[in-house]
């Protein structure tokens, strides 16, 4: 039952993203749109919610305790970036300007990468205290050890992240070269004086530069 309400969560937080926006730019009911995108995070809130209680009543913890709480960090950290995201992209669909885009080279994109990364530590971070909580109300640590193992992934997750985020620290990633210039070939043969023949330019000899002889009667 509980794998059915994170896949609900998961369509009615995109519903509501989409329908929020689409107040926003197509409707122009601006209000409307406010009350939706704030109903965005609240999804994942009830989820975690309906967890929590379904642990209470006496259930037996499993990873989907875990992935509701996972489900929640996630939106915190990342919820309010999403949303920008989507925002920009909708709004040039209706006449706004482009988006901007993240740096892709260089130290900016090292530096973006490295933020990106404490994003996800913060994800963890509150995800993982949810999970304690959880097993807390639970109170027995043998049967809680489903719950918390999603903490270990995670982890693992967590640590790999790292690991490539902070890699372009040390080698940051370079632009490419422009290929699209013109093309370089050697230089256009010359024609020789006097033949019509295209090669090595001749050096001007004792004749050049005199009429053609006459040929006689």
């Amino acid at each position: 039952m509980l794998y059915v309400l994170i896949v609900g969560s998961e369509i009615a937080f995109w519903v509501l993203l989409v329908a929020g926006l689409l107040c926003r730019y197509a409707l122009r009911r601006r209000r409307a749109s406010v009350v939706l995108l704030l109903m965005v995070p609240a999804v994942d809130l009830l989820l975690f919610a309906a967890s929590t209680a379904d642990l209470v009543r006496g259930a037996a913890p499993t990873a989907a305790h875990g992935l509701a709480a996972i489900y929640l960090g996630v939106s915190t950290a990342f919820g309010g970036r999403l949303v920008a995201w989507a925002d920009g992209r909708l709004a040039h669909r209706f006449g706004g300007p482009p988006p901007s885009r993240p740096p892709r080279y260089g130290p900016e994109h090292a530096a973006h990468e490295r933020r990106m990364w404490g994003r996800h530590l913060l994800a963890w971070s509150i995800g993982s205290c949810l999970i304690l909580l959880d097993a807390a109300i639970v109170g027995d640590a043998h049967r809680v050890a489903p719950l918390t193992g999603v903490i270990g992934s995670w982890g693992v997750i967590l640590a790999i992240d790292f690991v490539w985020s902070f890699s372009y620290t040390v080698f940051p990633r370079k632009a490419r070269p422009d290929r699209r210039g013109p093309a370089e070939g050697p230089p256009a043969p010359v024609a020789e004086p006097g033949t019509g023949r295209r090669g090595v330019v001749a050096t001007p000899g004792p004749e050049w530069g005199k009429p053609p002889a006459q040929s006689g009667d």
